[in-house]
Order: structure tokens, then C-alpha cells, then sequence
């Protein structure tokens, strides 16, 4: 199988170094299992150096490839252009300050090859070692997208998140904010895949500021946003069959 991973690069050349060092241990171990995997770099609208950072790293592994957004449209453009780029069976994505184990991977992709129907599974991290204040606005927004859309959702922004091609190219008009979460999820759920959530531990960043999380107010400001895309969502939902019978 050839699993490619996208990894949405906002003003983030300060952590670009130690996310190779993570991912090359990565790909060795997958080499070694005849297994292929291409990361896809994807230069967010960055105002940093972190474009040319990428360029030096393509440019040393035939297995990354750069995907570059000019101007930044959102966290979810952002990753969707890299998701069309990707020549994997299996697709994934993460954020790039490694708050999240990039290693989880590995789990997720023995699990894929051991499914009776791997095009029907989701992935899902299941964010642990979190700060309190976090846990609470988690919880708060699963069990009110749960109620309000009518499907079980929990840590909705829990990355790494995974699917198939085919799941993928079933997807119509998603957005192009941090809701492209919700919708990835919701739309998993909606159509009955299988949900497989893998344990991963968070941990501090390391390098650079986070481009959204500055504080209280900017997560009061990402769950307006997310609520307000809901509405749209669940008309969305009710109209949409299952595709991928």
C-alpha cells in the first residue's frame, strides 16, 4: 500500500528540522516492509522562511513533495490542496508542530492492513495528556455537535486523521476553515464507516507560536466559527447517501 501524509506548514520553518528527524525513522521502518510513503508539505501562505525550508528538504528526499498556497485561505484550504495532490491509496493528515506523535502513524497504518475493508475506516486520534481548560471546550463541542447533528463525535479535532482515496472523493464542497474537521468526521460517521481511534499523547510545542490557539479568546472564536458552519453541515448531511456501499 502507499500512504501519503499531509502536513499543513503555517509560518512553521522553526519546527520544520524536527519533524524530518521524526519522519525519517518513519520511513526507514516503512522502506523496510516494502510499504511506501509520501509526505506532502504544504506551504500554508507562510510569511516566514519556511517555503525555502521546504524546498531544501524535497530537494534531499524524493519521497516529500512540496504543495505551495501562495496566500493563505485557511487551515482546511490548506490541507485540501495537499490532500489533491497526494498519490497515496490511504491519506492522512497532522499539524506540523508535533504537538502530536507523527509516530502514531505506524499503528494506524498495521491496523489499515489488517481491516476486512480498509476503504470503510476513519481515523481519528484520541488526544491525551491535555490541559484541563482544553479537555472542557473538547467536551463541550462533541457533545453539542453529537446532539445537534445527530452523530457521535468525540475529540473532533484529534489528529492524526486518516481515510481512503475513495472516501475522499466523495466529499462535496468542504470547507476551508478548522471545520474541515467536523466535516471529515461528521461525514465518516454519517455514511458508517468505521471509526478507529488511536491513543496519542500531546505534548508541549517546541519551536515557534501557534498561528490560532493565543489564548481563551481564540478558542471562543474557533467554536463560533464551527458552530456556525453546523447549520450548513447538517443540511449537508441529510441530503447525502451512502456512497460508498
Amino acid at each position: 500500500m502507499k500512504y501519503s501524509v499531509v502536513v499543513p506548514c503555517y509560518n512553521e520553518e522553526k519546527n520544520l528540522a524536527r519533524l524530518m528527524e521524526r519522519f525519517e525513522p518513519i520511513y526507514k521502518e516503512m522502506q523496510e516492509s516494502d510499504r511506501e510513503l509520501e509526505l506532502v508539505l504544504v506551504d500554508n501562505g507562510s510569511m516566514d522562511n519556511s517555503h525555502e525550508r521546504i524546498q531544501a528538504i524535497t530537494r534531499e528526499r524524493g519521497w516529500v513533495k512540496e504543495v505551495r498556497v501562495k496566500v493563505n485561505q485557511g487551515y482546511g484550504y490548506g490541507i485540501l490542496q495537499g490532500l489533491k495532490a497526494c498519490t497515496g491509496e490511504y491519506l492522512f493528515w497532522l499539524h506540523a508542530d508535533l504537538q502530536l506523535p507523527p509516530e502514531a502513524l505506524l499503528k494506524m497504518f498495521d491496523i489499515l492492513e489488517s481491516a476486512d475493508d480498509p476503504e470503510r475506516v476513519f481515523f481519528k486520534g484520541a488526544r491525551r495528556n491535555r490541559p484541563l481548560t482544553d479537555r472542557f471546550f473538547t467536551l463541550g463541542m462533541g457533545v453539542f455537535e453529537s446532539l445537534y447533528l445527530g452523530v457521535h463525535l468525540r475529540d473532533i479535532n484529534g489528529q492524526p486523521t486518516g481515510f481512503s482515496r475513495k472516501f475522499f472523493d466523495s466529499w462535496a464542497d468542504p470547507p476551508y476553515d478548522f471545520s474541515l474537521d467536523l466535516f471529515a468526521y461528521a461525514t465518516a460517521v454519517k455514511n458508517h464507516l468505521r471509526i478507529e481511534r488511536v491513543e496519542v499523547i500531546q505534548s508541549e510545542r517546541q519551536e515557534g507560536a501557534s498561528s490560532w490557539n493565543t489564548g481563551m479568546m481564540s478558542r471562543f472564536k474557533l467554536i463560533r466559527r464551527t458552530l456556525q458552519y453546523s447549520h450548513s453541515l447538517k443540511k449537508n448531511l441529510k441530503k447525502s447517501r451512502e456512497e460508498l456501499s
